[in-house]
């Protein structure tokens, strides 16, 4: 059965007389609201990247020089250009690229960079200055000034990062639809959703966390009605990461009402005998994608869904004594999409020539400009309060 026609013989075709009553006032997306309902999936690879053995600098004598173990050979690459080639391992985004669905952005990073996986990881996820501390994210700001439920931006996880934290809203974490909503019918859990009073809603320290029981127990009962519409037949990978972006496409292809949706893939903290942990990393991560993009495409929903790759920083250009890499500044990151404008290499290779006192490449590309990108031109909101100042705008999307 097509996906449209499947659709409109189920709970939105029906009417809101099938809906729960807990669900009454919640916004289920039509077929026809699907088309042009743009999502964006975050995918972030922790601990640290190396994004030069990722999208690799073939032909450049440095790389290869400073790199005398660990380097890639031009037999285990797969070519963009003459100076440039994916690692071997990214096979299924090396194919979206050739059909010009990926744009490489290098050079992402920002000034005075941290090195501490936490501290950096926190900068990337609040979308802070090196020396400022914010207790937001980008996505909880984005929840705040334009949705009004947290299940507008999902984690596909078991906690929720500091990116998906806002003042008034929270994202929801969601690892398994059907064990939140089962926790949330508990006895226990549902006397306190039914006694608690709106006065109690109102004190301050305790009216915060009653305010997120009860929001998560009603998005745990709208993610779980809504995500039971579609359940995907296509093949994917037997691992945790495949797991969760097929749950990321069953929620989308199911209308759920969610904008952004956050994803990790961790392991990348790649000091000792690198290749063979990166290689491995990289294949699982290549292969869910692309089965999560087929998804997207058998279903028609990949045009309107972009995909966004990061990691918190880059790796030392230079090896260490161990066939490794330490801790680095800038990095590339992957955006994927249908609807992207600009497609292919964005910008200037990293400039291997001129590093930093450290040894590592310079950022010409201020992360936080990817955000109001991404905001700005496919999200259609005001990047400048969310990001509280403005940035420029790349036209990848």
């Amino acid at each position: 059965m097509e996906r449209r026609d499947f659709l409109k013989q189920s709970v939105f075709a029906s009417g809101m007389a099938l809906i729960p009553s807990f669900l009454k006032g919640m916004e289920f997306l039509s077929p026809e609201q699907l088309s042009g309902y743009r999502n964006v999936i975050i995918i972030q690879l922790s601990g640290g990247n190396d994004g030069l053995n990722s999208i690799i600098p073939i032909s450049n004598d440095i790389y290869h020089g400073l790199r005398p173990s660990i380097a890639k050979k031009q037999a285990q690459t797969l070519k963009i250009t003459n100076d440039l080639a994916f690692n071997d391992n990214l096979k299924a985004i090396k194919e979206l690229y050739d059909l010009g669905e990926v744009s490489i952005i290098n050079n992402v990073g920002y000034p005075n960079p941290n090195r501490s996986h936490f501290r950096s990881m926190d900068i990337w996820q609040t979308a802070s200055d090196t020396n400022e501390y914010l207790s937001t994210g980008w996505v909880g700001r984005y929840l705040d000034a334009n949705c009004q439920h947290p299940y507008q931006a999902i984690e596909v996880d078991n906690s929720l990062s500091l990116a998906m934290k806002g003042t008034a809203i929270n994202g929801i974490a969601v690892s398994d639809p059907n064990q939140l909503h089962k926790t949330t019918r508990e006895p226990f859990f549902k006397n306190l959703v039914a006694n608690t009073k709106k006065e109690m809603l109102d004190e301050d320290n305790q009216g915060y966390l009653y305010k997120t029981m009860l929001e998560t127990y009603s998005s745990a009962s709208y993610i779980y009605e809504t995500s039971k519409i579609y359940k995907t037949n296509t093949e994917y990978p037997q691992n945790l990461f495949a797991k969760h972006l097929k749950t990321i496409a069953d929620f989308i292809v199911s209308g759920l009402n969610t904008r952004i949706y956050y994803s990790s893939l961790g392991g990348f903290d790649s000091h000792v005998n690198q290749l063979n942990s990166q290689d491995r990393l990289l294949k699982v991560y290549s292969e869910s994608v692309g089965a999560l993009v087929k998804d997207l495409k058998k279903n028609d929903r990949f045009k309107d869904t972009l995909i966004l790759t990061f990691s918190e920083f880059g790796r030392r250009v230079k090896q260490n004594g161990s066939r490794g890499t330490d801790h680095g500044a800038a990095n590339n990151v992957i955006a994927i999409g249908g609807s992207l404008k600009k497609a292919g290499v964005y910008n200037e290779l990293p400039n291997l020539s001129d590093l930093d006192n450290n040894g590592d490449i310079k950022y010409t590309v201020d992360f936080r400009s990817v955000y109001a990108s991404i905001l700005n031109n496919w999200l259609e909101v005001n990047d400048q309060t969310i990001l509280n100042k403005g940035f420029e705008r790349l036209a990848f999307v």
